[in-house]
C-alpha cells in the first residue's frame, strides 16, 4: 500500500529548506513507535444492541510484537460484542498538541480473540505495562484478549498518512529513542533554542531564519520548525549514522554544532561570543552553567561546548573541585 499525502498547491511552491532524501523513518516505523509510547486507546466492536453499530470503548492496552493485548471483563459490552463477532479495530492517538489534528494516530484492524487458558506471554506483556491491573487480573470474569492486526492506517498529522502493509508492520520496530524523545525535545527547545537556529543555518539553505524549535527526533535525525519571513518552514537534518541511545544522540548533536560548514552565512562567524551565551553541557542534562556559579563538583566529567559559531570548540574536561570551566571566543580557559 502506498504512502499518501494531501494534495498541495502547485503555484508558488517553495523549495524545501532541506534535502527531502535524507534518511527518515518509514510510516511503519513511525506507527510502531507511536503505539509503543501509548497505553490506552479506543476499541471499536460491532454492537449486539443496537445491532450492527460501531461501538467504541476506552481500554488499556499493551503491545506484543505489534498486536494489541487487552485485559477485559466478560461483563463489558465490547466483550459481549467480540464473542459474537471478532472483527474489531483499535485507535491509538497522541495528545498534547495545540492542534489536535496535527497529532499522530494509528488505527489497527483485525479479529480480536480470547487468549488461551495459559495466557502465553500476553499476561506478562500486559501486566508489565499496567502493573496496577495485577489485583483484578485473576478475577473470574476477566480474561486476556489479543487483536491480530491485519490492516493498519497511519496518520502522522497534516500531509503524512498511508495504509501500512501487514508485512511492513511486522518487520518494523519502535524507534529506540522513542521513550526519551519527548524529554529531549523539551530540553533542547528550553535550553538550547539558539542551537536550533545554528543547525538550520549551517545545514540548510535557510539564512533568514529568526528562530527554530525541535519538533521530532529519531534514530536517523531530527525535525525542526524554522521561522522565516515567509512563516514557519519544516527542516529535517540527518545524523552521520543512526543513533540508538540518548548518549549517542547527545554526541551526534554536539558533533553537528562542532563541525564547521561552508553554508554559514557570510560574516556570521565574525560575531564575537557573549558570556551570557556560554554553555556547559554535562553528560546528564546538558544544563546551563554561569561563570559566576559555584565551582563544579569534584570529578564531574563534562562535555563543554559553545553554541556560538565564532568558536567551534569542544573539550572533555574533568573538574578538580575548585576549577571553573568557561567557553570563550578563542579557547577554553580553566580558572582556579
Amino acid at each position: 500500500m502506498s504512502e499518501e499525502a494531501h494534495a498541495r498547491p502547485t503555484r508558488n511552491t517553495r523549495e524545501p529548506l532541506y534535502d527531502v532524501n535524507v534518511p527518515t523513518p518509514t510510516h511503519a516505523e513511525r506507527a510502531r513507535t507511536l503505539v509503543a509510547q501509548i497505553s490506552t486507546g479506543t476499541l471499536c466492536t460491532l454492537a449486539l444492541e443496537p445491532e450492527g453499530y460501531p461501538y467504541g470503548s476506552f481500554v488499556t492496552v499493551a503491545f506484543e510484537n505489534g498486536d494489541p493485548i487487552f485485559l477485559i471483563s466478560g461483563l463489558a459490552e465490547h466483550t459481549k460484542n467480540l464473542e459474537r463477532d471478532p472483527r474489531a479495530s483499535l485507535l491509538v492517538a497522541e495528545g498534547g498538541s495545540a492542534d489536535p489534528l496535527a497529532n499522530g494516530r494509528v488505527t489497527m484492524l483485525g479479529p480480536c480473540t480470547r487468549v488461551g487458558e495459559d495466557n502465553g506471554t500476553a499476561r506478562a506483556t500486559f501486566l508489565a505495562a499496567h502493573p496496577n491491573s495485577t489485583y483484578y487480573a485473576d478475577f473470574r470474569d476477566f480474561a486476556f484478549w489479543k487483536l491480530h492486526v491485519d490492516y493498519i492506517r497511519y496518520i502522522g498529522g497534516y500531509g503524512r498518512m498511508s495504509w501500512i502493509s501487514q508485512a511492513d508492520w511486522r518487520a518494523a520496530e519502535p524507534d529506540p529513542l522513542g521513550p526519551s524523545a519527548t524529554g529531549v525535545i523539551a530540553h533542547m527547545n528550553a535550553d538550547h533554542a539558539d542551537a536550533m537556529v545554528l543547525y538550520c543555518k549551517a545545514f540548510s539553505p535557510g539564512t533568514e531564519i529568526t528562530s527554530a524549535s525541535m519538533t521530532g527526533v529519531d534514530r536517523y535525525g531530527f525535525d525542526m520548525s524554522a521561522i522565516t519571513s515567509n512563516g514557519p518552514r519544516p527542516v529535517r537534518l540527518a545524523f552521520g549514522k543512526p543513533v540508538s541511545t540518548p548518549e549517542g544522540l547527545r554526541a551526534a548533536l554536539i558533533s553537528m554544532v562542532k563541525t564547521p560548514r561552508p553554508s554559514w552565512p557570510r560574516g556570521h562567524c565574525n560575531r564575537p561570543a557573549s558570556r551570557s551565551r556560554l554553555k556547559v553541557l554535562n553528560c546528564g542534562s546538558m544544563s546551563r552553567h554561569s561563570p559566576k556559579s559555584d565551582p563544579l563538583s569534584a570529578s564531574q566529567k563534562l562535555t563543554c561546548l559553545t553554541y556560538t559559531p565564532s568558536s567551534q570548540l569542544q573539550s572533555t574536561c574533568t573538574a578538580n573541585g575548585t576549577g571553573r570551566i568557561y567557553l570563550g571566543t578563542d579557547a577554553i580557559r580553566k580558572q582556579g
